[in-house]
C-alpha cells in the first residue's frame, strides 16, 4: 500500500487542531488489523463465502433453521472473541483524551472500541453488538457467552429460554429496522460535528452513510481515511488512502493537540 499524502495528511491536522467537536464514523476496515474480516472487501467473509450472507439476512435466519444453525456454529469460533483493539481504535482514545471526540458512531459490532477504553456513552453502534443475544419475540437479552454455552453444550439453535422464540445476536441484520433512537442519535451527533473522520467504511449502507453528507450540510469539514476509494469521497475536504493503524495515529495525534 502507498505511504499516506503527506501534504493532505497535514491539511487534515490543520482542520483537527482547531476542531472542539470530533465525530468518528468506523466501519469494518478499522477492525481489519485486529483479525476480524470485513464482509466485501478482497478477503471479505461475503466474498470468500457468498452464502455466509444469508445469515445476515433476517428474513432468511427467521425462516430457515439451517441458516440458524450454520450461523450459530459460526459465532462459536468468530475471531472478534479473541480479537484486540489496535492502533486505529487506540488514536481514537487519544483523541478522546484530548477533550476533542464528540462521538464515535460506529457500525461494527465488535465492541472493539469500549475495548480500547473509549467511553462506552460515546460510542453509538447503529448496527448492536455481538456480545448479546436477543430473542426475537419477547426481547428477552442475555450475555452471548451464556448462550454460546448452550451450543457448546448441543443445541445447535437454542431458543429463548422464557417464550421458547428464536433468538438471535443482538446485531441489526439485513431487512431488520434500526432502533430509531440510536440512528437519530447518530445524526444528532453528526450535524453538531466541526469535523468528520469517516474511518474504514465504503460508505454504501445506509443509513449510516447520510452521516457524512448531513454533517457536510451543516457546516463540518470531512476527511475520510480508507484503504479503498468510498461512494463520499467526492464530497470529503480530505481523503487519505494508507493504512489505518498508520494514519489514524498520526492524525489524531496532531489533531489533539492545542
Amino acid at each position: 500500500m502507498e505511504a499516506v499524502d503527506r501534504g493532505q495528511l497535514e491539511l487534515a491536522q490543520s482542520m483537527l487542531s482547531g476542531a472542539q467537536r470530533v465525530v468518528v464514523l468506523t466501519g469494518a476496515g478499522i477492525s481489519t488489523d485486529s483479525g476480524i474480516p470485513d464482509f466485501r472487501g478482497p478477503n471479505g467473509v461475503w466474498t470468500k463465502n457468498p452464502g455466509a450472507e444469508k445469515a445476515s439476512n433476517i428474513s432468511y435466519y427467521l425462516s430457515d433453521p439451517d441458516v440458524r444453525r450454520a450461523a450459530w456454529r459460526a459465532r462459536l469460533d468468530a475471531a472478534a472473541w479473541s480479537a484486540s483493539p489496535n492502533r486505529g481504535h487506540l488514536a481514537i482514545l487519544d483523541l478522546e483524551r484530548s477533550s476533542r471526540l464528540h462521538a464515535v458512531v460506529t457500525q461494527n459490532i465488535d465492541g472493539l472500541h469500549q475495548q480500547a477504553g473509549t467511553d462506552p456513552d460515546l460510542v453509538i453502534e447503529v448496527h448492536g453488538t455481538i456480545w448479546f443475544s436477543r430473542c426475537w419475540e419477547c426481547g428477552d437479552r442475555r450475555q452471548m457467552s451464556e448462550t454460546l454455552q448452550r451450543v457448546r453444550d448441543g443445541d445447535p439453535d437454542p431458543a429463548c429460554e422464557l417464550c421458547g422464540g428464536i433468538v438471535k445476536s443482538d446485531t441489526i441484520s439485513f431487512g431488520q429496522s434500526l432502533i430509531p433512537e440510536v440512528i437519530d442519535r447518530a445524526m444528532r451527533v453528526s450535524e453538531e460535528a466541526d469535523v468528520l473522520v469517516a474511518v474504514g467504511s465504503t460508505l454504501s449502507v445506509y443509513p449510516v452513510a447520510n452521516c457524512v453528507p448531513l454533517a457536510k450540510s451543516r457546516g463540518a469539514q470531512v476527511v475520510i481515511v480508507n484503504a479503498e476509494p468510498t461512494e463520499m469521497d467526492g464530497i470529503a475536504d480530505v481523503v487519505l488512502r494508507g493504512s489505518i493503524g498508520d494514519v489514524l495515529p498520526q492524525l489524531f495525534a496532531q489533531g489533539g493537540n492545542t
